[in-house]
């Protein structure tokens, strides 16, 4: 059921929860109705901060995510987390397992948790995240948390999806950051030493120097903002404020610079284009004429018979998107 409109705008968790499944859902009637009800709601959104966080599987991601919401909610904000599971390559499940790791948030009446598989999608972001962080924003949710799928270069496409990237580690300064993709640190906007309590309080504060020391040798994103590198312990529930000053102080910089809202711009436009690539590809693979020779040439070209760029071009040309051609190409005959 096509959940209503007016129960959306209103934070009913239901009518937000249905949404989303239907967004998420690959009927075809299903994503037309989903496009429909988001182009509706289209004027409620974009009034919330949109926080990505990610961080080495065992950083503590979940339990820093409960703290921070938690205290957003004491603020009086409104909190929303979408939790990317990843899927299993075996059975296509996930665990989605959040709602049990942020048990007190999740009974939260002002907070949403939402797991989501990722579906074998790169980025470690689930295919319709988009679509669902729009949904919470329309919804009236002051903050949107992305919780993204473990620390690499392919999770850099977390940035085409929020405002501000934070970046969970853990003390041991020198040796993770060896372990890191340099490009998941370069895009932070802000980096939190996490579990900074006990015993790893000394080691913490040696991690933190070590990394604002690596971040003094990188080429900051923008001009106007040097990355933070912060403290905090989610156990202890010590730092978390300080985390959300330096959100506030990331907005009073960025946004009247304009940058904020550059960002959201490159965000859209990219969006579009993964949206039209992948509309193009299910048109073409659909096509009879191409649908007729997928098989075989996909055959041929994992049996060496086939150079992969000669197989697409002679696929091309039954579509009718490119010309008839000589041989020439290094092709083989399948």
């Amino acid at each position: 059921m096509i959940p209503d409109l007016d129960d959306i705008r209103s934070g009913d968790r239901r009518a937000l929860a249905r949404a989303i499944t239907l967004a998420e859902s690959r009927r075809r009637d299903h994503r037309l109705a989903a496009e429909k009800l988001l182009e509706n709601l289209l004027p409620q959104t974009g009034g919330a901060v949109r926080l990505g966080i990610s961080g080495v599987p065992g950083v503590g991601k979940s339990t820093f995510i409960e703290a921070f919401g938690l205290r957003l909610i004491e603020m009086g904000k409104k909190v929303a987390v979408l939790a990317v599971d990843p899927t299993s390559p075996v059975s296509g499940g996930s665990i989605l397992g959040d709602k049990t790791r942020m048990e007190a948030l999740s009974r939260s009446p002002a907070a949403f948790i939402r797991p989501s598989p990722t579906g074998g999608t790169l980025g470690g972001v689930a295919g319709r995240t988009r679509e669902a962080l729009l949904l919470c924003e329309a919804a009236g949710f002051d903050v949107v948390i992305v919780e993204t799928v473990g620390v690499g270069q392919s999770e850099t496409a977390v940035k085409d999806l929020v405002d501000l990237f934070l970046l969970l580690l853990l003390p041991g300064g020198g040796d993770e950051l060896q372990g890191l993709k340099k490009g998941i640190v370069e895009i932070a906007d802000i980096l939190c030493i996490n579990k900074a309590d006990g015993e790893l309080q000394a080691e913490a504060r040696r991690a933190a120097a070590e990394y604002r020391g690596a971040l003094s040798l990188l080429r900051p994103a923008h001009k106007d903002w040097i990355p933070p590198v912060l403290l905090v312990s989610s156990r202890e529930d010590r730092g978390i404020e300080e985390v959300w000053a330096e959100i506030e102080r990331f907005f009073s910089v960025m946004a009247p610079s304009g940058e904020v809202a550059r960002r959201r711009s490159e965000q859209a436009k990219a969006w579009f284009w993964r949206e039209l690539g992948e509309s193009l590809l299910e048109t073409f693979k659909a096509h009879p004429a191409v649908a007729g020779r997928l098989g075989e040439l996909e055959a041929a070209v994992a049996a060496g018979r086939l150079a992969p760029s000669a197989a697409a071009r002679r696929l091309l040309e039954s579509f009718g998107a490119a010309p008839a051609q000589g041989k020439g190409d290094g092709e083989v005959s399948a």
